[in-house]
Formats: structure tokens, C-alpha cells, sequence
């Protein structure tokens, strides 16, 4: 995907202080793009599964790790899809790369990369996109990038962005069927109500995208079970294991995205109450939470799992690999989600 030099990125940036996010996204045709990269031929073996990993990879901060855990992990194998959550390309913080080609590279998948925010806060930042990508060892038909409705305004935020939420939806060519998969970024910064508003834009689209096809869209929904903007009340439920409870048992009854889902026709993975994401707190300590979903319609999930990436957890790795010799205490914030799904 074409960069765009930082000075026009900062004058960009800069008509968001009298201009809305939409007006000036419509300026720049790198949003409305599905960039999807066919790399590799397909699969001999014809399936009758397709194994699906959900995963939130913070940025790509970890790449070699994370590539080291890809393939040694496991938990996390067999994939032949993976619904990625941030992911940079030309970031400083992320060593410039271009996240989603190097991984798919390294794994020998095809990708399709959206671009979710540029950011603005290090002017020496190559490109400064940050997005979300579908990996597939099946060759991609075609994509589309879905933008969400606004819930939040990033560029009044200290990460300073332009951009918005998005969702990634692709067919793909499974030995000849076509299968429906998505990767999916909810809003964090919002309540219940504005993250389905988010997701039934989602299902709107794969129903005229995908029309009678299996599908299988996830990633990291942000279901916190509070509004992400209000500290006082993450604070409350910090503080309370009664309201802790609620992240991981209640999920549903507080978001209104998954019982939209499930009206719809998917069924949400996991199917039971574990943490996917540990949210640090201000005074020491983490909230567990439960975010990273898989959502199936028309595919059957005959096993499941979610698989932490905190290094403790990572005894697999091989001597002499960067993830042996990683020392912080998590590849990501997120753990991720796998499911082996039979095809119909």
C-alpha cells in the first residue's frame, strides 16, 4: 500500500480540528482499499475443516517472535486462516516494517491488509498505517474493506490518528467452494450499544458479500462490558470481583453485538467464560477481559481453544529462536482464540 509523505500526512491531520473524520478519509483512497496479495498456490489435499486462528497481534511490535510462535505453537496449529488485529506498516515502533507481508512471507500465506489509522504522533514514521489483515493458505477471490460507524474521534485522542474502525471481508477459494471470512475491530472507546451498532453494519455486508456461504468473521470485538472512555468505571470493576465477574460470565448480557450475532445466524467461539486480553491497570494489576471472538455461521466448530501468549506459557520454544529468547512477560496483550471448523 502507498505511503504518504509525513508532511501531507500532518496537513491532513490537521483539517480534522474543523472537519470530520469521514470527510477526510474520503480524500485519501488508501482506506477504501482491500490490499490482497496472492503469494503462494493453493493446498494439494482437499479439506473438509479449515482450521481458524483469531489474533490480536499488538502492532507486530514482536514480529520475529510472533512469526517463531506462529510456527512452533502447538496450541495454535493447524491454521489455514488467521483474522489478525493490529498490524503497522512503516512504524517506528514496529522497527518500520511492513507487518502483514513480512509474516505472510515468512508463513507462506496470501494476505489482505485494510488500514485502519494512520497515525500522526512520530513524524518519523515511514508511512504510519496501522490496520488489520486476513492471512489464508486458500487463494483470496476478492475483498472489501467495511468502515464502521464513528463511536470515537481518535485524533482528539493522545495517539492522535486519522482513521476509524473497520472491518476486512474476503472470499475465499477452498478447493473450489467459496468461503465467507472476516477480521473485525470494534470500538473500545465506546459503550454496548455503539459496538453493535458497529457489528450489524459487519452482518449487513457479509450477508450481501457472501450469500450462501459458510462463514467465519472474528477478532477483537472490545467487549469490555463497560464504556472504554470512562475510567471511574473501570476503576469500580477493578475493585469489585462481583463486577469483575461480568467480563468473563456476562459478556452477552451486556454487549448487544454478540445476541446480534447470534440472531443473525453465527455462533460465537469460545463457548466458555476465559480471558482473552489482560488490561493493565494505572495502580499495578490487570483486568481480565474477554474480547477476541470467533463468530460461525453454516461451519461447525469441532474443537476449540484459546492460547495465552504470555512467555511463561511459551516453554515450546525452540533454543536459539528469538521467542526463546524473548524477555518481556507477553508477545501480545491478547491471547489468542483457535477453532477447527468442518466445512458443510
Amino acid at each position: 500500500m502507498n505511503g504518504i509523505p509525513n508532511e501531507e500526512r500532518q496537513r491532513l491531520g490537521a483539517l480534522l480540528d474543523s472537519t470530520s473524520q469521514d470527510q477526510v478519509m474520503a480524500m485519501i483512497p488508501q482506506f477504501s482499499q482491500a490490499e490482497v496479495r496472492n503469494l503462494v498456490p493453493p493446498p494439494q489435499a482437499v479439506p473438509d475443516s479449515l482450521g481458524i486462528l483469531v489474533f490480536n497481534m499488538e502492532r507486530g511490535v514482536h514480529l520475529a517472535e510472533l512469526g517463531d510462535f506462529l510456527e512452533t505453537c502447538p496450541a495454535a496449529r493447524p491454521f489455514d486462516v488467521i483474522l489478525a488485529n493490529e498490524l503497522d506498516d512503516g512504524c517506528v515502533r514496529s522497527g518500520q516494517k511492513d507487518t502483514a507481508r513480512e509474516l505472510a512471507e515468512r508463513l507462506g500465506m496470501n494476505y489482505v491488509f485494510g488500514l485502519e489509522f494512520i497515525e500522526l504522533v512520530n513524524g518519523q514514521d515511514k508511512k504510519g498505517f496501522h490496520g488489520n489483515a486476513i492471512f489464508s493458505r486458500w487463494p483470496i477471490k476478492r475483498a472489501r474493506v467495511v468502515r464502521l460507524p464513528e463511536q470515537y474521534n481518535w485524533y482528539f485522542d493522545r495517539q492522535r490518528r486519522i482513521g476509524g474502525r473497520l472491518a476486512i471481508l474476503a472470499e475465499l477459494d477452498v478447493a473450489g467452494r467459496s468461503v465467507g471470512v472476516g477480521t473485525i475491530h470494534l470500538e473500545n472507546r465506546t459503550h454496548g450499544p455503539g459496538r453493535q451498532a458497529q457489528l450489524e453494519t459487519i452482518l449487513t455486508a457479509a450477508d450481501k458479500l457472501f450469500p450462501g456461504m459458510p462463514v467465519a468473521l472474528g477478532g477483537d470485538l472490545n467487549t469490555n462490558t463497560f464504556d472504554g472512555r470512562d475510567k471511574d468505571a473501570i476503576q469500580e470493576i477493578a475493585g469489585s470481583p462481583e463486577l469483575q465477574r461480568r467480563c468473563l460470565e456476562d459478556v452477552a448480557a451486556w454487549e448487544g453485538c454478540l445476541p446480534a450475532a447470534e440472531a443473525a445466524g453465527y455462533r460465537a467461539m469460545p463457548d466458555q467464560p476465559i480471558l482473552t486480553r489482560r488490561k493493565p491497570l494505572p495502580g499495578g494489576g490487570h483486568l481480565d477481559l474477554r474480547l477476541d471472538w470467533l463468530l460461525l455461521r453454516d461451519l461447525e466448530p469441532t474443537d476449540s481453544r484459546t492460547i495465552s501468549t504470555s512467555r511463561a506459557d511459551c516453554g515450546f520454544a525452540l533454543p536459539g529462536s528469538a521467542l526463546a529468547a524473548f524477555t518481556g512477560e507477553e508477545l501480545s496483550d491478547h491471547n489468542a482464540v483457535w477453532a477447527a471448523c468442518r466445512l458443510p
